[in-house]
């Protein structure tokens, strides 16, 4: 049986689901069983001997095994096949270490007395192994929740499907699946519901709440000839219409593509320590190699234990302790950092790339501007004063839910202005409104409604290309004006300021027209801009200047922005906006705070500049301790690496990681 597009992503997402289970799982197993043998370990140095020592020693073994071959398959499994073909990466590096550790330390606990320091300790490195599969584990976790959030955008834009629908056959009517229309069929649209699928209006006229496609609030009329979008909103009137798309040719499914598309192509970003690491693995094989025949030929007997406690020593010291501490700590604290000022970021690539944007694309409504119409300017005509206008204007609109309305109710308010009672109240859907108050006949709508009613309209006085602008006519004489827009937000104009200081060029695409697009761009100062784009636009503009090789940030909030978000090198998305939105993006801007783009930033540099630090020092202290494993300074007299120093250098590098990574904290 064929499944659904929804049924197909909920069998997906149910996969998906199990897999991060398991993975969880084994995460928390392997960070106990981990954390048990840490203590175990350093028992006798904290003069703990609730066990015997051989005990102790088979319980690390024991749970030790367990993390490696169970948690530590998939480690294993990626370096083997890097193995195969002839190249190495981070797992490499981790698989060395850690399977020499536990090799190195299985021997020591069955022959004991071939290892036996003269101290009287034994090297064993069991916690090594453990711990560093646990802590990649977990980051592996942290990566996998990131993506599969990543997917909630999807998910999300597949729920804005109309899930039945009207079909219309003659006289009948009958209700049916979205899955099941087919090309031609008639459909019927009530009041409020969902356009089902892409066509043309055939009959009716309405307002279609287009949000998702513009981002504009204000809704666009449609009458016959139209064509429609599938999952907008109808508004108050009745629509016949012919579906010309269904499935995967609607403009939605081919939004859902775009973003699908978007998902696969990003790369990930080449980390730092598989780089380093393909460098340092090669040398750390050929110093053991090295070691083990220098000890063989020339060095003191027992010269086969010499070799193996020095070659596997040279393993141990190289297995990556610190170098596994150096990016998670850093992330953590930056990503808790950013946390703490309203910033939200989903995933450690997010942050890490934040730092590097050369370009940043703001949308312009509900992110540059408030996201609602306000009413702007009031233009009077005649013996009336602006709020006997604006009464007039609101005792009418308050009978309709349009959003030009709610704002013409709202500037009403703000000015403490009492309605009045409005009677015999008539909608023309897409035009305007007409009633009777205090024996007064009002119409409130648009000049094209206005002069429908054989009212004459006088020339207006203020010009704003970006207002959308209600005529109201009192006894068939038009007395006057109100103009609607988009009001910029109070801290936009800083955010663009504070993008140019960051050496970031700021960049518009919206989906308005051009004139209220460049009323915006000129009060912020954008040079670059661009009107009229739909979703696909705005990612083909993104795609063009990756193209260019630049890296672009993308700031949105309606569900028209999730392919754009998607694409963009790093996505912001104001929690104000679209879940959709919110899914598409990799940091979430708590209370739409666009100031907040460059803290992100600012946070995203500091954490790189520690995160290098970070791997300079690890690195460090394994140049440094290599050569010491390998027993260069046994050749001039000094001693062997003890293990207990060794343990302690191992420490004391994790630890300095770890508290540099801390000063961000700080920042």
């Amino acid at each position: 049986m064929k499944m659904s597009a929804s049924e197909h992503a909920e069998h997906l997402k149910q996969l998906k689901a199990s897999e991060y289970s398991a993975l969880k799982i084994k995460v928390i197993i392997s960070l106990v069983l981990g954390g048990v043998v840490m203590l175990l370990s350093f028992a006798d140095m904290f003069g703990v001997e609730a066990l015997a020592p051989q005990t102790n020693s088979w319980i690390q073994f024991v749970f030790s095994a367990v993390v490696l071959a169970w948690a530590g398959a998939p480690i294993m499994k990626s370096a083997f096949t890097a193995a195969r073909y002839k190249s190495v990466n981070m797992d490499t590096l981790i698989a060395i270490g850690t399977i020499a550790a536990f090799a190195f330390s299985t021997a020591v606990l069955v022959w004991p007395q071939k290892f036996v320091a003269a101290d009287g300790a034994l090297p064993i490195y069991f916690d090594t192994a453990a711990v560093i599969i646990a802590l990649i584990l977990l980051g592996r976790l942290l990566e996998a929740r990131a993506k599969s959030q990543a997917n909630d955008a999807v998910q999300k834009l597949i729920g804005l499907q109309a899930k039945m629908a009207h079909r219309l056959n003659g006289e009948a009517q009958e209700e049916i699946s979205a899955d099941a229309i087919q090309i031609g069929d008639i459909l019927l649209v009530k009041p409020g519901e969902k356009i089902p699928t892409d066509g043309e209006v055939i009959f009716g006229a309405s307002s279609l709440d287009e949000s998702m496609m513009t981002g504009e609030p204000i809704p666009v009329e449609k009458k016959v000839g139209d064509s429609v979008i599938g999952a907008t909103v109808n508004g108050t009137g009745v629509l016949h219409i012919r579906a010309t798309k269904i499935g995967s040719e609607t403009v939605l499914a081919h939004i859902i593509q775009l973003v699908e598309e978007a998902q696969g192509s990003r790369a990930p970003i080449q980390r730092m320590a598989d780089l380093i690491a393909g460098y340092f693995v090669p040398v750390v094989l050929v110093i053991a190699a090295l070691t083990a025949a220098l000890w063989w030929f020339v060095g003191p007997e027992p010269r086969l234990i010499h070799t193996l406690v020095q070659a596997v020593a040279v393993l141990i010291i190289a297995c990556p302790c610190a170098l596994g501490l150096a990016t998670p700590t850093a992330i953590m604290v930056g990503t808790g950092r950013a946390a703490s000022r309203g910033i939200l970021i989903r995933d450690a690539e997010s942050l890490e790339t934040a730092g590097k944007l050369d370009m940043i694309v703001f949308d312009k409504t509900g992110t540059v501007t408030e996201g609602k119409p306000s009413i702007v300017a009031i233009e009077t005509h005649g013996e009336i004063s602006e709020d006997e206008l604006l009464a007039l204007a609101a005792s009418v609109e308050h009978n309709s839910e349009h959003p030009l309305a709610t704002a013409v109710v709202a500037a009403a308010a703000a000015r403490n202005i009492k309605l009045q009672i409005a009677i015999e109240v008539n909608v023309t859907p897409g035009g305007g409104l007409s009633a009777k108050i205090n024996g007064a006949h009002i119409h409130v709508g648009s000049p094209r409604f206005i002069e429908s009613q054989n009212i004459t309209l006088p020339t207006r006085r203020t010009q704003n290309p970006a207002a959308t602008i209600l005529a109201v006519a009192k006894n068939g004489v038009c007395v006057g004006f109100l103009y609607a827009a988009d009001k910029i937000k109070s801290d936009a104009q800083d955010a663009i300021n504070e993008a140019r200081a960051l050496g970031i060029e700021p960049v518009m695409l919206t989906g308005d027209h051009e004139g209220a697009a460049r009323a915006v761009a000129e009060e912020l100062k954008i040079t670059s801009w661009r009107a009229s784009q739909l979703p696909g636009d705005k990612l083909e503009f993104i795609k063009l200047q990756q193209a260019y090789g630049k890296k672009v940030g993308m700031v949105g909030d309606g569900m028209n922005d999730a392919p754009a978000l998607t694409q963009a090198t790093v996505g912001f998305a104001l929690s104000t906006g679209t879940d959709i939105a919110i899914a598409a993006g990799n940091i979430t801007l708590l209370k739409g705070d666009l100031k907040k783009v460059a803290d992100a930033i600012l946070i995203s540099r500091a954490t790189i500049r520690v995160i290098k630090q970070n791997l300079f020092w690890a690195f460090i202290y394994n140049a440094l301790g290599i050569p010491v494993a390998a027993g260069v300074l046994f050749v001039f007299g000094g001693p062997l690496l003890s293990p207990i120093i060794a343990s302690a250098a191992m420490a004391f590098s994790s630890i300095s990681v770890v508290m540099n990574s801390l000063r961000l904290k700080r920042s």
